[in-house]
C-alpha cells in the first residue's frame, strides 16, 4: 500500500480571494458557495513527468524567423521549491507574455499596438537537478485591459507549474520592481498580504545580467505551504 503524504494548504491571508469585486470578472466566475474541502489521493500526489528532449529549445523567446524581437532584452531565471524549500528537479515551467508594445500573440488581443513577427511571446523549459530554471525574453510593455476607467496591466510575465504532482499546481505572474502601476492594479492588489504580493515582483540579478546582451532577473517560486506563491485566480 502506497502512503499518500498531502500537501500542506497555503496560510489564510496569503492566497487571494476568489471574488475580489474590483477585479470584475471574477464577479462572475467565483463560485457562489463555499469550497468543499477533499483528502488528496494518490492521482494528486504523483505525477506528472516530463521528457527534456520535447521541452528543449525553447527557453530564448527573442529569436523567431532568423530575426531578433525588438525590445529590451532580460534573463528571467530562478529556483522552484515545494513546501519544505527542498528543490523540485525536471518540472515544466512555462511563460507567456505581451510584447515590448504590450500585445499578444494572441487573435483575441486586440490592443493598437504592433506585434513583433521575431517575438515568440511563449516558452518552456525543465528545471534542473537543482530546480533552476532560465529564460531569454523581452521585457513586456503595459498594456490598457478595460476593468475599469483608465486601466492599465503592469508589465508581467505569465508562469504555469506542475511541480511533482497535480496538487503543486500553480499559475501565476511575475512583475518588475518599481513599476507605478502595481498601486492601481486589482489583480496585483487582490493579494491580501503584502508580504505575499512583494513574492510576486522578480529582483534585479546582477549575477545573471549578462554584458552587452540582458539584465538579469530572479524569481523564485513556491509551490504549496505556508510560503506559497500568490496563484493566479
Amino acid at each position: 500500500m502506497v502512503e499518500v503524504t498531502p500537501y500542506r494548504r497555503p496560510a489564510e491571508g496569503t492566497q487571494p480571494p476568489y471574488r475580489h469585486d474590483a477585479y470584475v470578472s471574477t464577479q462572475k466566475r467565483s463560485p457562489s458557495q463555499p469550497p468543499i474541502a477533499i483528502a488528496q489521493t494518490l492521482s494528486e500526489v504523483t505525477g506528472p513527468r516530463f521528457d527534456r528532449a520535447r521541452v528543449s529549445g525553447y527557453d530564448d523567446l527573442t529569436r523567431v524567423d532568423g530575426g531578433a524581437a525588438i525590445g529590451e532584452r532580460i534573463v528571467v531565471s530562478g529556483r522552484v521549491l515545494d513546501e519544505d524549500g527542498q528543490s523540485i528537479r525536471n518540472t515544466l515551467i512555462e511563460l507567456w507574455q505581451a510584447n515590448a508594445a504590450g500585445r499578444y500573440v494572441h487573435s483575441r488581443d486586440t490592443h493598437d499596438a504592433p506585434l513583433d513577427p521575431h517575438f515568440a511571446g511563449e516558452g518552456r523549459t525543465l528545471t534542473d537537478d537543482a530546480g533552476r530554471y532560465r529564460f531569454l525574453t523581452i521585457r513586456p510593455g503595459a498594456y490598457p485591459w478595460r476593468n475599469h476607467h483608465n486601466a492599465w496591466r503592469p508589465a508581467h510575465i505569465h508562469f504555469s507549474l506542475f511541480g511533482n504532482a497535480y496538487a503543486q499546481r500553480l499559475v501565476t505572474q511575475m512583475y518588475f520592481p518599481g513599476d507605478p502601476l502595481q498601486a492601481f492594479d486589482p489583480i496585483f492588489l487582490s493579494v491580501p498580504d503584502e508580504q505575499a504580493r512583494q513574492g510576486l515582483v522578480a529582483r534585479f540579478d546582477w549575477d545573471t545580467t549578462t554584458p552587452e546582451v540582458a539584465l538579469g532577473f530572479r524569481f523564485d517560486i513556491v509551490l504549496r505551504g505556508r510560503d506559497a506563491t500568490y496563484f493566479e485566480k
